[in-house]
């Protein structure tokens, strides 16, 4: 018996919103003055799940999200608002930060 693998397609506007979330995770990180391999450290996790997460290999629930922010030093609500007002911006001129089509 074959299996039939279906891989739906993203949408640009998908694309466009995970590029502003990866950007913002990584600007986040680093205006705390942390390598990968520090802030996966404060979150006792290994640099490769900070690698991955950045990159988009793996995806981040709400918790890891706030458990990020709080060893950046920014508040989940901060960061939410950065990322609806990148998502905003980025939607008006029509660019797509952190990801090339």
């Amino acid at each position: 018996m074959s299996t039939i693998l279906y891989i739906s397609p993203v949408r640009k506007y998908d694309s466009t919103r995970n590029g502003c979330f990866l950007s913002l995770l990584r600007q986040v990180r680093q205006e705390a003055g942390l390598t990968q391999a520090k802030l996966a450290g404060l979150l006792g996790k290994p640099q490769s799940f900070v690698s991955k997460y950045e990159s988009g290999e793996r995806r981040l629930d709400v918790l890891e999200l706030r458990e990020i922010c709080v060893a950046a030093g920014i508040s989940l609500e901060s960061f939410i608002i950065r990322l609806e007002g990148s998502l905003d911006s980025a939607m008006a001129i029509g660019r797509y930060p952190g990801f090339d089509m």
